[in-house]
């Protein structure tokens, strides 16, 4: 009896390690929060897309309604052309613009949503004219390095 036991304990740790392990690895692939939700596919085209990967969150007012799709190359236009897989219950008007944010100062890069005021809405297949890249973190570094720079030379 007293092996019986001390066997199912040990099936019980075994299946909560695995558990946890396959949590780690969906936050690490960041699907954690795989949604089935009926979507529709919306492309934008970016100059940079900084550190933005596939399945992303796309937030409006601080609420994720999607997961960035695919994201491509552009070789016509030289720029990166994301899909967003916008969920159905949200509708945004077709002038709404779409930015690359980060969340918190060297957190995870998703996509704004900015709701524009058009009386139509964005539908499957339509592209998001109105682009802001991300803002690269070495880039801000090296503008405040030479603004400084600048000004240490105009003192002389």
């Amino acid at each position: 009896m007293q092996r019986k036991s001390l066997d199912v304990w040990v099936g019980l740790f075994i299946v909560v390690g695995v558990a946890a392990l396959m949590f780690l690895a969906l936050k690490a692939g960041n699907m954690g929060s795989m949604s089935f939700a009926k979507v529709y596919p919306v492309t934008a085209k970016f100059d940079n897309i900084g550190s933005l990967r596939p399945q992303a969150p796309i937030k409006a007012a601080g609420v994720v309604v999607g997961r960035v799709g695919e994201i491509r190359f552009d070789d016509k236009s030289y720029q990166a052309l994301v899909t967003l897989n916008m969920e159905e219950t949200y509708k945004f008007p077709k002038d709404s613009s779409a930015k690359i944010l980060t969340s918190g100062l060297l957190g995870e890069q998703y996509v704004g949503i900015e709701a524009g005021g058009d009386m139509n809405n964005l539908v499957a297949g339509d592209k998001i004219a109105r682009t802001q890249s991300a803002a690269v973190l070495e880039d801000l570094i090296n503008q405040f390095i030479y603004s400084k720079a600048a000004e240490g030379k105009d003192s002389k």
